[in-house]
């Protein structure tokens, strides 16, 4: 499993983050094609190397040409929805929106309106760029240190360092309270953290990169730094907590099931399946089955609820045994292709491509998915 742990000590925005991944090994190029496919916005991103007290950093800078307006976080939900961004991508983005419109919603009452902490489209390109970066580099889970925070207007006309909505956010968080210099935490950001990281400690890890980013703040001299650690949990195969949400269905359009798979593995489910069934009465049915962790349990019923006709749904527990995972990435003649490594127990590495990756390259290079998903097994044996 490939972790990262995020020294936020200093505090911790968007440009600080999104360099940071990128110096650790994310493409420039990649992620300027990525965001092309986002229909709102035209982006140029340029990285430079900052040398700071003698450290090798990167700093980004992102210029946004709007193509149509994003005022909101529906205009944003809508513009990742018409884009044609990778599927995992999609997802990622989708959980940080649905927590910044309920974040939204508690503090302004509103979520259909702008707010003034969150300059669209913007926002939408940062939190496209980290979930893409984090894909990448195949990261699956983010930790992150104590957070610092500091508290009211550093003078007239700067924003607030810790906004009502970005204070909403951090709420089960870990924040010293610095001093009003330290960078403090974008509401962005801590919708992005929110979702994807986690505090406490952090288990042992085989460091495979080490990444430094530089902010654009102009109140900081010398830039404040922020570095990375990436690398993968060496463990055996493990044991976690799960819960399972199932329920028979007979009166649902099948055409509906494909929306509401979306909607389930954006609201946090780990797996979703469709099973046929006869039910009473000689009907035939679907079992409804998810797998899911106990934060997102909630959440997933409202889903099923809201989106299927079901009128119950049975819940349990269950412990899934998992072998250790990590990613590696792996060149071929179409293009770079992340493949999946799983260590089984007598030492046998068990290998899978992509499959997002070869479709994306099968598409570009015009070639059979099969032949890319080759190339890339192939690759992956000679590493």
């Amino acid at each position: 499993m490939k972790i990262a742990y995020i020294d936020a000590s200093a505090g911790l925005d968007e440009g600080m983050l999104m360099a940071a991944l990128l110096h650790c090994g994310a493409s420039v190029d990649a992620l300027q094609t990525e965001l092309a496919k986002l229909p709102c916005a035209k982006c140029d991103i340029r990285a430079a190397p900052s040398r700071v007290g003698g450290l090798e950093a990167l700093q980004v800078s992102v210029d946004i040409a709007a193509r149509h307006e994003v005022l909101d976080i529906q205009a944003a939900v809508r513009a990742v929805q018409d884009s044609h961004l990778s599927l995992s991508v999609k997802e990622a983005v989708a959980r940080t929106l649905t927590i910044l419109a309920e974040a939204v919603r508690e503090v302004y009452g509103v979520t259909s309106e702008a707010v003034p902490e969150l300059p669209w489209p913007r926002a939408l390109v940062e939190i496209v760029a980290i979930a893409w970066a984090l894909h990448e580099l195949g990261i699956e889970q983010l930790y992150v240190s104590t957070l610092s925070v500091a508290l009211g207007w550093r003078r007239p006309g700067r924003r607030n360092l810790l906004s009502p909505l970005a204070g909403r956010l951090l709420q089960g968080f870990l924040v010293r309270v610095g001093a009003e210099e330290t960078i403090g935490i974008t509401p962005v950001v801590a919708a992005i953290l929110k979702t994807q990281a986690r505090q406490g400690q952090v288990p042992p890890l085989r460091v495979s990169r080490v990444g430094y980013g530089v902010g654009e703040s102009p109140l900081h001299d010398p830039p404040v730094v922020l570095p990375i650690l990436v690398g993968d949990v060496a463990e055996e195969a493990r044991a976690e907590e799960l819960y399972v949400l199932e329920t028979n269905i007979d009166d649902l359009n099948p055409e509906f099931y494909d929306y509401v798979m979306e909607r389930l593995f954006a609201a946090g489910a780990r797996d979703v399946f469709l099973l046929p069934i006869q039910m009473k009465k000689n009907r035939p049915g679907v079992l409804l089955w998810v797998l899911c962790h106990m934060a997102d349990r909630d959440q997933l019923l409202t889903v099923l609820f809201s989106e299927t006709t079901t009128l119950g749904i049975r819940t349990y527990p269950v412990t899934r045994v998992a072998l250790q995972r990590a990613y590696q990435q792996v060149s071929t003649p179409y293009g770079s292709v992340r493949v999946k490594l799983a260590y089984g127990p007598a030492g046998q590495v068990h290998l899978a491509p992509e499959y997002e990756d070869c479709k994306r390259l099968a598409r570009e290079k015009q070639v059979p998915l099969k032949v890319v998903y080759n190339a890339a097994l192939c690759s992956a044996r000679l590493a």
